[in-house]
C-alpha cells in the first residue's frame, strides 16, 4: 500500500480532498470496455473524486464531460509511426495531472503507460481491467503487470491464472460487468404505441414470436446459427421471426449480403430483419419473446444476457465463456451446448411454450461494478482491506 498526497491539487475543496484517477482507453465509443469506463467515471464524480479519461476520442466524449469528468485526446490506441511522440505526450500529461491511480483497459495503452511511468515521481498506482479473452502472448501479458488486475468474470480470471502463472492471485479481483436499471428498468414493458411503430418499421417481424440476437456484424456472433435456428423453429410449426440487432454497422455490406443468402437458403428470408444498433434496445428486449446469445467464440462476459434478464426476458445462449457462466448463475433454463442446434431448437420451443420466471433481483448491476472498482482504488490509495465480495477469491 502506498499512501498518496491529498489536498495538493487545484479545483474545488471536495476535489482537493479526493483522489485523482486517470482511465486509459483507445476510444470512447459504443463497446463494453468503453461503457465500463463511463460508468466508473460517473461513480468517481459522484464520490467527489477527480476523474480524467485519456483516449483517442469518440462519440461519448461530450457525454463524459457533461457528467463531470475531464477528457484528454491522445491517440493511445493507434499503432502508428507517431507512437513515440504519443508516449512522451502521455508522460507529460501524467506528470501534470499527478494521478493517484491510473486504470488501463487495453494492451497498447498498457505498454505506453509502462514506459511513460519510468522514473516518474510521484508514481501512481496502476490498475488494469482485462475485458476480453485475448490471445495468449507476451504482448497480452502486460495487462497482468498492474498492482491490481480486474477480471470481468470468473471465466476471465481463470483464463488469466491458467495462461499467466506469474500473476499472483492476491492481485486479482473479479468484478462482473452489470446492467444499468436506469437504462434497462426491471420488468420493463414497451408501450403499445412503441410496438405499433416498431412493427410498422420492421414488418418482417410482425405477427409472430420475436427472437432477437444483438451483436455487431461479425461471424463470431453466431448470426448464421440464429438463422438456422429460426428455420428449425418454424419447421416445428411456430410462427417465429428473427431480429439481428446491430449487425448493420460499419462497412459490412458483404457480410449482410451473405446473411441474406443464408436466410434464403433456409427459406426464412421474409421473416428476418437486419438492423443497425438502436437507441430503444430496452423496448426491443421487452417486445422479444426470447433473446439469443449465440457467440461461437467464448466471450469474457455476457452483457446482453444481463441486460435482457434485467428487463425480465428469457435468454438462450451457448454454454461457454462468460455467457455460460452468467446463465448458469441466473437462468440455467437458457443454456445449450455450443453449436448444438438440435438442443437449441428443442430449448427454444420449450422456452416459447413456457419460460421459467427470470430472477431479475439477482442480475448484476452497474452500481455493484462501481462500488467494487472504487474499493480497489481505495486498497491502493489509502490501504483499506479488500471488499468482502472478494473474500472467496477466484
Amino acid at each position: 500500500m502506498r499512501r498518496r498526497r491529498s489536498g495538493s491539487r487545484g479545483g474545488s475543496s471536495a476535489r482537493r480532498h479526493g483522489w485523482t484517477v486517470v482511465q486509459l482507453i483507445p476510444t470512447l465509443g459504443p463497446g463494453g470496455a468503453e461503457r465500463s469506463t463511463m460508468e466508473v467515471a460517473r461513480a468517481l464524480v459522484a464520490a467527489q473524486h477527480r476523474s480524467v479519461v485519456i483516449s483517442g476520442g469518440g462519440r461519448w466524449v461530450t457525454r463524459l464531460k457533461a457528467e463531470g469528468s475531464e477528457h484528454i485526446k491522445l491517440a493511445i490506441g493507434s499503432k502508428s509511426l507517431a507512437l513515440l511522440a504519443t508516449l512522451f505526450r502521455l508522460r507529460s500529461q501524467l506528470r501534470r495531472i499527478e494521478p493517484d491511480v491510473v486504470h488501463v483497459r487495453s494492451r497498447l495503452p498498457a505498454w505506453l503507460l509502462r514506459f511513460a511511468l519510468v522514473g516518474l515521481k510521484p508514481r501512481p498506482a496502476v490498475v488494469s481491467t482485462v475485458h476480453g479473452l485475448n490471445s495468449v502472448s507476451a504482448y497480452s501479458r502486460i495487462m497482468t503487470h498492474a498492482e491490481r488486475v480486474i477480471a470481468v468474470s470468473r471465466t476471465a480470471a481463470e483464463f488469466l491464472l491458467q495462461h499467466y502463472p506469474g500473476l499472483d492471485p492476491a492481485r486479482l479481483r473479479v468484478i462482473s460487468r452489470g446492467a444499468d436499471p436506469a437504462e434497462f428498468p426491471p420488468q420493463h414493458r414497451a408501450t403499445e404505441s412503441w410496438r405499433r411503430a416498431f412493427f410498422d418499421e420492421l414488418p418482417a417481424l410482425a405477427g409472430g414470436r420475436l427472437l432477437t440476437l444483438p451483436g455487431r456484424g461479425t461471424r463470431l456472433k453466431g448470426h448464421a446459427d440464429a438463422i438456422e435456428l429460426l428455420a428449425r423453429v418454424r419447421q416445428a410449426g411456430v410462427d417465429a421471426r428473427l431480429l439481428l440487432l446491430g449487425v448493420a454497422e460499419g462497412k459490412r455490406a458483404g457480410y449482410l449480403d451473405e446473411l441474406r443468402q443464408v436466410a434464403r437458403e433456409h427459406g426464412v428470408f421474409p421473416y428476418v430483419a437486419l438492423t443497425a444498433t438502436r437507441g430503444d434496445v430496452r423496448d426491443v428486449y421487452a417486445a422479444s419473446d426470447l433473446v439469443l446469445q449465440l457467440s461461437t467464440r467464448q466471450e469474457s462476459f455476457g452483457r446482453v444476457v444481463a441486460e435482457a434478464l434485467l428487463v425480465g426476458r428469457p435468454v438462450l445462449g451457448y454454454d461457454h465463456g462468460g455467457v455460460g457462466e452468467l446463465l448458469r448463475q441466473l437462468y440455467p433454463a437458457g443454456l445449450v451446448p455450443v453449436r448444438d442446434l438440435d438442443a437449441a431448437t428443442a430449448r427454444t420451443l420449450a422456452l416459447l411454450r413456457a419460460a421459467p420466471p427470470v430472477p431479475v433481483e439477482r442480475v448484476p448491476q452497474v452500481k455493484d461494478l462501481q462500488r467494487l472498482t472504487l474499493s480497489v482504488y481505495s486498497e491502493l490509495v489509502v490501504g483499506t482491506p479488500p471488499d468482502p465480495a472478494f473474500a472467496q477469491g477466484v
